[in-house]
């Protein structure tokens, strides 16, 4: 009998900054609530962002859309910056099992690229388009956060 195997999404995105800048935006508590969560991303108000930046560390990001409150939690597998990120992502209440995000983050001239890959349970798989779309947007808008500090 054959396993399912997990399903792997992947995006990149260059940005015209060094990696030290990308790879923080995604540990510092302020930065995230300009590009992943809040009003300036999608109709939500951001309830609580907390970040445990340490191997072993965890991470909460409560916010309430549409009347619900929706907390996305993780631990930290890997934090070699300004280089990789590894973490699990889910939602309170959602599901047992555990996906897997993956960020390297190579640098460029003049900035950096970075790659996300996000393993997803094979129960899951009907969901790799939407999840690929949701990354994709989520890195355009860090873009747009550099962007618009210029």
């Amino acid at each position: 009998m054959t396993t399912p195997q997990s399903v792997v999404v992947c995006v990149s995105r260059p940005y015209p900054v060094p990696a030290e800048r990308v790879f923080d935006a995604w540990l510092d508590p302020e930065l995230l609530g300009k590009w992943m969560f809040g009003p300036g991303v999608r109709d939500e108000e951001i309830l609580r962002l907390t970040v445990d930046a340490e191997v072993g560390g965890r991470f909460s990001f409560l916010v309430r859309r549409q009347g619900q409150e929706i907390d996305h939690v993780g631990t930290y597998r890997e934090i070699d910056r300004p280089r990789r990120l590894v973490f699990t992502w889910g939602g309170v209440g959602s599901s047992e099992e555990e996906s897997v995000v993956t960020l390297e983050i190579v640098g460029t001239d003049p900035g950096c690229e970075l790659t996300l890959s996000h393993e997803i349970p094979p129960k899951w798989a009907d969901y790799a388009s939407r999840t690929e779309a949701g990354w994709t947007s989520m890195l355009n808008a860090i873009g747009e956060m550099f962007e618009s500090e210029v």
